[in-house]
C-alpha cells in the first residue's frame, strides 16, 4: 500500500503544542503498543453515552462549535458536562476557546475522517 493514501489520526492536545500522528488504518499493518494507548484514549472518550453524546452536538451544531451554554442540557448536571468535555479535550478530541464568560466548543481539524480513515479498510 502506497503511504500516501494513509490518513494518520493526530492527536492534538499535546503540552508543547505538537501534533503527534496516531496510527495507519487498522488494515496496513498492527498497531504497535504507543499507537493503540493514543487510539484507545479517544475511543475511550466517545464510550461513554453522555460523551457521545455531547461530541455529536458540538460536531453537528451550526458554524462547527458550540457554546457551553448551547449544549448543558444532556441530562447531566453542568458540572458533569464540565467534566466530560474537558475528558473530550484531554483525547484530543475536541478544541475550547474562551470568549469573554463562556467557552466554545469544537471538533479538532481532521478528528472525524482520521478516525473514520482508520477503521476504513484499505485495499491491498
Amino acid at each position: 500500500m502506497s503511504n500516501s493514501s494513509v490518513v494518520e489520526l493526530p492527536v492534538l492536545n499535546q503540552p508543547d503544542g505538537a501534533v503527534v500522528p496516531c496510527c495507519p488504518p487498522l488494515t496496513e499493518r498492527p498497531l504497535s503498543a504507543g499507537e493503540a494507548e493514543r487510539t484507545a484514549k479517544m475511543f475511550k472518550a466517545l464510550g461513554d453515552p453522555v460523551r457521545l453524546r455531547l461530541f455529536s452536538l458540538v460536531a453537528s451544531h451550526e458554524g462547527g462549535e458550540a457554546c457551553v451554554c448551547d449544549i448543558s442540557d444532556v441530562g447531566v448536571s453542568q458540572p458533569t458536562v464540565s467534566h466530560h468535555l474537558k475528558k473530550l479535550k484531554e483525547a484530543g478530541l475536541l478544541a475550547s476557546e474562551r470568549r469573554g464568560t463562556w467557552v466554545y466548543y469544537r471538533v479538532e481539524p481532521g478528528v472525524l475522517a482520521a478516525m473514520g480513515q482508520l477503521l476504513t479498510a484499505g485495499t491491498r
